[in-house]
């Protein structure tokens, strides 16, 4: 397994989306976390620079999409592992959809309708998108095969998108003790 380059709190406390993508059935969307980096592997890869040379394409920081189904888009070299493996299809070559420049998904909706195949992808300026991120199942099988490191998995994050969309509720229990019986 290639070493994470997503900082386990890259959501937490005081951190603030900088957008999101909607799911086309008007409930689900993902939210994208920080303003990306230059560092990431996509900005050496070779296969990917030519891609974007090949487009007239600038290549910038895109940021991690996804809150509990994280990949960070800046290390995404458009391996398509991460599809190879998913049970439930979480990720989808967002290009396959709509074939718009990555900076443009931002406050995007997508129908979910991108192709889901390993070597489906339009070419290596597409991205893996969690557009069904909440379908995930937490297997962990894409950020294990991922051969960049450029997506984690994280179920409890779930609470920071909660809270960034406004719905989070803190359950509280009855008692000081809520595994004690009367």
């Amino acid at each position: 397994m290639a070493d994470l380059q997503i900082p386990e709190d890259f959501c937490h406390n005081d951190v603030e989306p900088k957008g999101k993508t909607s799911h086309g059935d008007g409930e689900n969307f993902h939210y994208i976390w920080g303003e990306g980096r230059t560092d990431g592997a996509a900005f050496s890869n070779e296969d990917v620079k030519a891609a974007y040379a090949e487009r007239g394409e600038e290549q910038v920081p895109l940021g991690i999409h996804g809150t509990s189904v994280a990949v960070d888009w800046d290390s995404c070299v458009a391996a398509g592992s991460c599809m190879s493996v998913c049970p439930v299809q979480t990720f989808q070559w967002f290009r396959t959809e709509q074939d718009i420049p990555a900076a443009d998904c931002m406050d995007t909706t997508f129908e979910g309708t991108g192709l889901t195949e390993m070597d489906e992808r339009l070419d290596y300026t597409d991205k893996s998108q969690p557009i069904r991120e909440h379908d995930c199942t937490v297997c962990m099988a894409c950020q294990e095969i991922c051969p960049e490191g450029a997506i984690l998995i994280e179920s409890a994050n779930q609470e920071w998108h909660e809270k960034a969309a406004g719905t989070y509720v803190l359950m509280k229990s009855s008692g000081e003790n809520p595994h004690a019986h009367d």
